[in-house]
């Protein structure tokens, strides 16, 4: 589910481009912290714009530092560090121990057991802090998997697994503005599972692979890339809804990058990949 969340770079000024730096090289600081250097190979964007999200909205006390990475050696970076950091990281983690078991038990790659069980500690503590956030995503991965095993063609209903998830994860303080970020979690990760489906389509049906996806695309060919167009654009439509009524001024310009541009850069990617003829041998 990793991937999609993404900044619009080309459309951010030079400060904000700095500032999304910051807050990204924030989260693969507090990786390595936390879990060493097999942490910071999980480092994802989706979880650097719940961190930016989380920092707007609660304004934590944020400071800023700098180092050198294993990644740029030679040049000195500047980071952001939070607590809205922090949370983000530790989800990061929790979500990634999942992916690698996923990975571990759809491909038998042993590399990705090996990663997961070096996260087990990381894990434990994390669950122990978090326990409403990890019992989520426990929940979510064994619905997609009875999901799966049903062979669920209803994919508003699987869907939705991702969506509850995401809406418990941007659920940080269980406070007034709860409702709201569980709304907008909700939507996106809708968008997150549909489009991440929509991204793996060909080779699932190459491959004989569960993809709710493809009964709509046999029941319904000719609707069919309208059918995910109309549901990826009313699902940002209403995670934007729920952004709106949220009171960030900081961060404001960035976070509607994201929302309202960035999320859709994978999706002209392969719509230009798909309508690209291939050369002849």
């Amino acid at each position: 589910m990793f991937g999609y969340i993404n900044a619009d770079i080309k459309q951010l000024s030079e400060d904000d481009k700095k500032i999304y730096q910051q807050f990204y090289c924030g989260l693969c600081h507090q990786l390595g912290k936390e879990a060493g250097f097999k942490g910071q190979l999980l480092l994802n964007y989706d979880l650097c714009f719940l961190a930016i999200l989380l920092q707007s909205l609660y304004e934590p006390e944020l400071s800023q530092d700098t180092h050198r990475c294993l990644i740029h050696p030679f040049k000195v970076r500047d980071f952001y560090n939070s607590d809205a950091i922090r949370y983000a990281t530790d989800m990061d983690i929790i979500l990634s121990y999942h992916s690698l078991m996923d990975n571990y038990k759809d491909d038998n790659s042993k590399i990705s057991k090996l990663a997961a069980d070096s996260l087990n500690k990381d894990y434990n503590r994390i669950k122990d802090k978090y326990p409403k956030q990890t019992a989520a995503v426990e929940k979510y991965i064994a619905q997609l998997s009875a999901a799966e095993k049903a062979r669920e063609t209803n994919i508003d209903k699987v869907s939705s697994y991702t969506g509850e998830m995401l809406g418990t994860l941007m659920n940080w303080k269980d406070d007034d503005w709860s409702c709201t970020l569980h709304c907008m979690g909700f939507h996106m990760g809708k968008f997150i599972y549909i489009i991440d489906a929509y991204e793996d389509l060909k080779k699932d049906e190459k491959n004989g692979n569960y993809n709710p996806l493809s009964f709509m695309k046999k029941e319904s060919p000719k609707e069919f890339e309208t059918f995910v167009r109309i549901n990826l654009t009313s699902l940002m439509a209403e995670c934007a809804k729920s952004f709106e009524r949220l009171p960030i001024v900081e961060n404001a310009d960035i976070l509607r990058n994201i929302i309202y541009t960035g999320v859709w850069t994978k999706y002209e990617y392969l719509q230009i990949k798909k309508n690209t003829p291939k050369e002849k041998p």
